[in-house]
């Protein structure tokens, strides 16, 4: 995954692609300090885990963006989510995600709100960087509530 990443940077400075460029150069700065926080090259999940929260934090972005009537930048913020979600894996259905969920209550006989992290801490690491890990919280919430 990483490898690609800097790859299609090479390419996209050849091609003078000037937005997947920028793009690319933010993602490869966001890789390179968390390398240095870990003193490790990352694996793919952990690059996976960037390219999550890149996205995360743009659309927190649009969100001001549309607050402030810059319909400019909601623009540009979007077509940087694009490029990010190309190298993101598949996103889970709704339904199979909930299938998940299901499976994880059922797993630690969850019952009630507060059993909500023993659920969360199966069912993260079978979703990160697959599903909206904000969508899922809530529905796990949901499950518990009823």
């Amino acid at each position: 995954m990483r490898e690609r990443i800097l790859k299609d940077l090479v390419t996209a400075m050849k091609e003078k692609d000037k937005e997947k460029l920028a793009v690319l150069r933010m993602v490869k700065g966001a890789m390179q300090l968390e390398e240095i926080n870990k003193k490790e090259e990352l694996k793919d999940d952990e690059v996976i885990a960037v390219l999550a929260k890149q996205i995360k934090t743009r659309k927190e972005s649009i969100v001001e963006f549309q607050k402030g009537n810059r319909n400019d930048l909601v623009e540009q913020t979007e077509k940087e989510i694009e490029i990010l979600e190309t190298y993101m894996p598949e996103q889970l259905s709704g339904e199979e995600v909930e299938k998940i969920i299901v499976e994880a209550i059922q797993k630690v006989n969850a019952s009630a709100p507060s059993d909500m992290g023993k659920v969360m801490g199966i069912i993260t690491p079978l979703l990160r960087g697959k599903a909206d890990m904000s969508s899922v919280s809530k529905m796990v919430k949901e499950k518990l509530s009823n």
